[in-house]
């Protein structure tokens, strides 16, 4: 009905006829529906708010008020550099859990086990690109400074049980209280307590892999990793040159890196190791390493051999005799970058050693070495990403082998890693059970 028929309408006592009544009518359901159904801006009652966008009856409007950003923070990472890298990708996970931004974790320039007060810290972008691990991570895991928080009095401590008591389902059973209210109100949720490496773990070596693919060395690290490689490609080329026997002359000889482990330290905490889990497949002497090395199969010498080993550590220093004819051995004195080393701090020379090894042609190490696991998890992600789908054989793309579990021949056992683990127990604690 239209409306302009509606004339001379008296309300409060005034008597309607049929026409008026009915424009009545009319009006105050007019009325209603604009009050309830269409959004009333002013105020947001009844109004939801997500991901800053308020929605109303399936439409979205950008927010004006931005969701307070909140964080986690972590102990300062100590122990080996892949222990620290370990430790770094639970925290992560741990902040993705909260849905929390963690907050850039100290890392440890130094390599002291017990004494506490002899750690250096150094902020983890003096080690890793901070840019480009938020880049990379986007939409999975993410770094803030501390300059991004706005309020650092805002803050409730998590302390993390320990002992046998603290179980795995008690600790995840924490992790979700702290989830929600009144714990996820707070700006920070600071975890005090035990180093990161040593938290339960709740999450898939593919939720690691993850993590770590965000990690790119900073560009001093990198610079002389890349110094390294390309001193062992040129005695590669040596080698080639002089041997007149040899076939595809023109090509660069291709270098095998070996995570040499059989320092005193390691063999102490090996030998410890192999009595309490009762098995004989975690220590290597040094005669054992370099006759399996040896006798990898399909293997063509000439061939350069990078010795990775702790120098500062090794009591052995016969470790380029006694190799099998055509495998040339080098450590970093006779390689020639032993300064580059030694002018830089522990965690330095680690993730130069790292970065070698993971470009290696063929990699060989210790299945209970974390440095070693770290290096195949690396390479066999690497393999996944370029569509490999044979991952184990002496033909694959990037081969890697344990020297300390026998395999056919006397040779070391081919190596990948499981990225279907529901946990990265196996890489943190290593194994003597490997995918080939």
């Amino acid at each position: 009905m239209d409306l302009s028929n509606c004339k001379q309408l008296r309300f409060f006592g005034v008597h309607l006829n049929f026409l008026a009544a009915k424009c009545l009518v009319l009006v105050v359901i007019a009325l209603f529906l604009g009050t309830v159904l269409l959004p009333t801006f002013s105020g947001l009652g009844g109004v939801i708010r997500q991901n800053n966008f308020v929605f109303v009856h399936n439409r979205s409007f950008p927010s004006n008020q931005p969701v307070k950003q909140k964080f986690l923070e972590v102990p300062q990472i100590v122990w080996g550099l892949n222990n620290q890298k370990i430790a770094f990708a639970r925290s992560c996970l741990t902040a993705r859990m909260l849905n929390r931004t963690l907050l850039m974790p100290k890392l440890s320039a130094s390599l002291f086990y017990k004494e506490v007060e002899l750690l250096k810290p150094i902020s983890f972008d003096k080690i890793f690109q901070f840019e480009r691990f938020n880049s990379i991570c986007k939409g999975f895991v993410q770094l803030s400074r501390y300059s991004d928080v706005s309020n650092q009095s805002d803050v409730i401590e998590l302390q993390k049980g320990s002992g046998r008591r603290w179980t795995l389902e008690k600790d995840l059973e924490q992790l979700n209280q702290f989830s929600k209210h009144p714990y996820d109100a707070r700006e920070i949720i600071r975890i005090v307590g035990k180093n990161p490496f040593l938290w339960h773990d709740h999450w898939p070596t593919k939720d690691y892999a993850k993590v770590f693919e965000c990690l790119a060395l900073v560009e001093e690290i990198s610079t002389e990793a890349d110094k390294v490689v390309s001193k062992i490609r040129e005695i590669g080329m040596e080698v080639r040159s002089k041997n007149a026997m040899s076939s595809s002359s023109s090509q660069p000889v291709p270098f095998v890196a070996v995570h040499m482990r059989i320092e005193k330290d390691w063999m102490i905490h090996c030998k410890k190791l192999e009595q309490r889990l009762n098995i004989s497949e975690i220590c290597s002497s040094k005669e054992e390493i370099m006759a399996r090395v040896g006798n990898i199969s399909g293997l063509k010498t000439p061939v350069v051999v990078y010795l990775a080993v702790a120098d500062t550590l090794l009591e052995d220093n016969t470790v380029l005799n006694g190799w099998k004819d055509g495998l040339h051995p080098l450590e970093k004195k006779k390689l020639g970058v032993f300064d580059i080393y030694k002018k830089q701090p522990y965690l330095f020379q680690s993730a130069i050693d790292y970065e070698v090894c993971l470009r290696s042609d063929i990699f060989v190490g210790n299945s209970f070495s974390t440095f070693s696991s770290l290096v195949v998890l690396d390479r066999t992600q690497k393999m996944i990403k370029v569509g490999e789908r044979k991952l184990c054989g002496s033909d694959v793309r990037w081969p890697s082998y344990a020297y300390n579990i026998r395999g056919a021949g006397n040779s070391p056992h081919p190596w990948v890693t499981n990225m279907s683990d529901t946990s990265l127990t196996a890489i943190s604690y290593g194994s003597n059970h490997i995918s080939c």
